[in-house]
């Protein structure tokens, strides 16, 4: 923890993004934070050696260039601490196997992360804990879903795919009054647009691959923690081994300082994009928190002070030779996972096959789609190149 965290606590979140972590007064003035390259750290006597009180011991342990970005991305999120690790998997597993335990019962919502699924359902469950997937508008029903086991509650908002909006305050006022944690995949935010830890959570988790790096070149998990919770995850973290590499680092810290600008131009062109497709004949559902006509938006509203954009809409039921031919007419949508560049992406989904506490009630295909920094009207021409051939095949 470094002490300008709390100089910056009081700041804007703009001016947080833009200072934390970086202290040119201890890099001979230098702008930004220096990339250390390292695996064995000298100590300077035997003595130290011997008490291992150096500052840094290893450099899997910790370099000044991850602590740049542990100390920035704190600030960031509003926590107490944070943690970086390889991948926005690894962090979610990592928190996982920090907080659970053989025997505890942990409670995940229904449109969870996919992978996120899979390691509950394999991993977990060999590890002997259990999960139950719930509905992710449960809000403060959750507690009817409590076991004198369950220790952990796990949110993503809004839910991958499907956009679901949670009610993050009533999950955490009914998991603390039974003294249970409450964690949230906050990557859809990037960490600005919902303040995880006023909103009641203990513990907020981001693929720092997507809005942290924000460039479509490298991969980064982050791990952030209330003060209560900084001494386990710390202790947890290090027994894993998770370790993420400096350059990758370097590229989350670059990014970061310009994730307000670039969230700020996302929800423009994402907002323009999603309101058009509500007007588009072949297009049944439109899913994006920020549109009035969507389910989630008084909570998104009370919650939250920005959207990002990544959305999801349905299509009326085509043949899927007809899916296929919307996909391969794309041009500036390219085809491709992750998400959280300067780029606009599109993948088809389904969801059917994989939930289990809650039906998917739509017939159409799936399509979700990231909204990059491009012109919105070569998007949309995009788009209605891509509607014309879905009509030429049906």
């Amino acid at each position: 923890m470094s002490s300008s965290h709390k100089t910056l606590k009081n700041r804007g979140p703009r001016t947080n993004i833009v200072h934390s972590g970086r202290h040119p007064d201890e890099n001979h003035g230098f702008v930004n934070p220096p990339v250390y390259h390292a695996s064995t750290i000298f100590y300077p006597s035997y003595e130290a050696l011997q008490d291992k009180n150096a500052r840094y011991v290893y450099g899997r342990r910790g370099t000044p260039t991850m602590e740049a970005l542990e100390e920035a991305v704190s600030a960031l999120e509003g926590g107490y601490g944070a943690k970086i690790c390889p991948s926005g998997l690894s962090a979610i597993t990592t928190m996982l196997l920090s907080f659970l335990k053989a025997g505890d019962h942990l409670l995940v919502t229904d449109s969870t992360y996919r992978p996120t699924r899979s390691f509950c359902d394999h991993v977990l469950k060999g590890l002997g804990i259990e999960t139950t997937y719930y509905d992710p508008l449960i809000g403060g029903d959750i507690a009817s879903l409590f076991k004198d086991n369950t220790k952990l509650v796990y949110t993503e908002s809004p839910g991958s795919q499907t956009m679901e909006v949670q009610d993050i305050p009533a999950i955490a006022e009914a998991a603390h009054a039974r003294g249970i944690l409450v964690s949230t995949d906050n990557t859809w935010s990037g960490g600005h647009y919902f303040k995880a830890f006023e909103h009641g959570c203990d513990i907020s988790v981001q693929a720092g691959t997507k809005y942290i790096v924000g460039h479509s070149d490298a991969m980064l998990g982050t791990i952030t923690v209330s003060e209560d919770h900084w001494e386990r995850l710390d202790r947890y973290w290090q027994l894993i081994g998770s370790c993420a590499g400096p350059d990758d680092i370097y590229l989350g810290q670059r990014g970061l300082r310009t994730l307000d600008v670039r969230l700020e131009r996302h929800m423009k062109n994402t907002m323009e994009i999603a309101s058009w497709l509500t007007e588009r004949a072949e297009v049944a559902h439109v899913m994006y928190p920020a549109l009035p006509s969507d389910p989630g938006h008084e909570i998104w509203k009370r919650d939250y002070t920005g959207a990002s954009g990544l959305f999801s809409f349905v299509l009326k039921p085509v043949a899927e030779e007809a899916v296929a031919a919307f996909f391969n007419a794309l041009e500036f949508f390219g085809m491709g996972y992750s998400w959280g560049g300067y780029e606009s992406l599109a993948v088809p989904f389904d969801p059917t096959s994989y939930r289990t506490a809650t039906e998917w009630p739509h017939e159409g295909a799936g399509v979700r789609l990231h909204i990059g920094l491009e012109d919105t009207d070569d998007l949309k021409a995009d788009l209605d190149r891509a509607f014309g051939a879905l009509k030429a095949s049906t």
